[in-house]
């Protein structure tokens, strides 16, 4: 029998949920804030340059591309490869697997063959049993797999507690630059259990959407209301109603809409201490636990459109995904006091159009450039005085491009368009508290789930489902979908 579903957030999970409920022939409606749908797989254009709004690629791509297939949607989006390339005063290569970066490092520090040999030797021990949680491709494969399971969990076990900047302080000197280029390999402090995963993802299943992530969710969109569904635009979702424990539907421009279960696709804190009608109706040491939590780096964001074709662009960045390994000594993420800390940190380049260039002008090509930041970076900002925070918005801003300029020479030379956005941007554009890049911290000393690898779409409030990357500790596209894909299967 269908059911009446409301969804809050076109993000890639809500899109992915609506999909999926509406064929079932559910009557579902869709509510986004922003006039376009997206969330943060979602782009935009300024003087005819694309850039993306958040997300720049996605990892896990057999998940993905799964569920894609199943809503007969994958041929129709272009999925494509995001090649990385390195750079770094040693190192200047395009990586596509981990044994390239291995290589990589071996060729740029010879004189640290013994210190590499250490970190390889357990690194690749792990690889190797992610490698074998991998879908078996035989019947030996499949023979094997209890031995491997075992000791795939045995390495798990034993570096689940420990974060990738200890893990790598036991085999580098944390003054030198293997230190720190391995240890920002993923997010800052994240489990070094999923470290291996991180190698994989990031060099040899990293994909993206040639026509930018905004053509993916808004073939999503599109596919939802051919399905039936009803997607709200401009639309935000003031309050969750509930009755008796249950949700019972929404609030949005004042007005009731009612549903046999509500699926929050937005952020997870703002869900429960924001939207709830009633927060009683959840055990106070939740809502404690919620709110004492911490959430993934927040990121800054450089939006460059410039008067140099992308044959002259690619020249200097080698790929599309460029990340620049210039970190200093003393660029602590933890320090929310250092005025200086962007002076010191790395960064990272992404060109949409080296993928396509109609997604810059002709002749022309699209350029982002990308820094972690410390969580409220100097009094968040600026504390609020509108006048100091765009002194730091325009100071970060010049120190990045200057120091991109070191990849992409005279670069300052060819800038048609400029544009920056902090964590804050983030947070007003897509809700994420403090505008979180990953849902919550990776950091294992601040997790909010207990198995930091599950799905976790149930909350304390009956018919209130969690069907975006918030279903998981470290977030991600995938995370996303298979949080919609949990939450179809449940509701019917």
């Amino acid at each position: 029998m269908p059911k009446k579903i409301v969804i809050i957030g076109a993000g890639i999970g809500g899109l992915t949920a609506g999909n999926l409920l509406a064929g079932k022939g559910h009557r579902v409606t869709l509510f986004e804030a922003h006039t376009s749908p997206g969330g943060y797989t979602a782009g935009f254009r300024r003087k005819g340059y694309y850039f993306e709004s958040g997300t720049l690629s996605f990892e896990s791509s057999d998940t993905v591309f799964k569920v894609m297939r199943k809503l007969g949607l994958k041929d129709r989006i272009p999925f494509v490869r995001q090649p990385i390339a390195i750079k770094s005063d040693r190192m200047d290569a395009v990586c596509r697997s981990f044994s390239d970066l291995k290589s990589l490092s071996y060729d740029a520090y010879p004189e640290d063959k013994a210190a590499l040999d250490r970190y390889f030797f357990v690194v690749d021990k792990m690889v190797v049993s992610m490698m074998g949680m991998m879908k078996p491709k035989s019947a030996l494969d499949i023979l094997r797999f209890p031995c491997r399971l075992l000791n795939f969990m045995r390495l798990y076990k034993k570096y689940k507690r420990v974060n990738i900047t200890e893990f790598t302080a036991r085999y580098f000197d944390p003054d030198s630059d293997l230190y720190r280029i391995f240890k920002d390999m993923g997010y800052p402090d994240m489990s070094a259990a999923i470290l291996p995963g991180a190698y994989l993802s990031f060099l040899e299943d990293y994909w993206t959407v040639k026509s930018g992530m905004q053509s993916w969710a808004d073939i999503l969109a599109k596919n939802f209301e051919i399905l039936g569904g009803e997607l709200r635009l401009n639309s935000r979702v003031e309050k969750i109603v509930t009755a008796g424990g249950r949700a019972k539907g929404v609030v949005s421009g004042g007005k009731e809409f009612s549903a046999d279960a509500v699926i929050s696709a937005s952020d997870y804190k703002k869900t429960f201490c924001e939207l709830l009608d009633d927060r009683s109706v959840v055990p106070q040491e939740w809502l404690e636990k919620i709110e004492k939590n911490k959430v993934s780096e927040g990121i800054f964001t450089v939006y460059l459109g410039l008067n140099l074709s992308t044959e002259e662009l690619k020249k200097s960045m080698r790929a599309p995904h460029v990340s620049f390994r210039d970190e200093q000594p003393g660029a602590d993420i933890h320090d929310s006091e250092d005025g200086e800390y962007f002076e010191k940190s790395s960064i990272m380049l992404y060109s949409p159009s080296l993928h396509d260039p109609e997604l810059a002008p002709k002749g022309k090509s699209s350029l982002m450039i990308q820094a972690v930041v410390p969580f409220r970076w100097l009094n968040n900002w600026g504390g609020g005085d509108r006048k100091e925070y765009n002194r730091l918005k325009e100071k970060v801003k010049k120190t990045l491009i200057a120091k991109a300029e070191k990849v992409i020479p005279g670069l300052t030379d060819h800038i048609d368009f400029e544009d920056a956005a902090t964590p804050l941007t983030y947070e007003r554009y897509t809700g994420n508290t403090d505008g979180a890049t990953s849902a919550w911290s990776w950091n294992p000393a601040n997790r909010f789930y207990k198995n930091i690898l599950s799905i976790n779409i149930k909350t304390p409030v009956e018919n209130l489902l969690i069907g975006s990357c918030w279903s998981a500790q470290i977030g991600g596209v995938p995370s996303a979908i298979l949080a919609a894909v949990k939450c179809a299967k449940r509701i019917g």
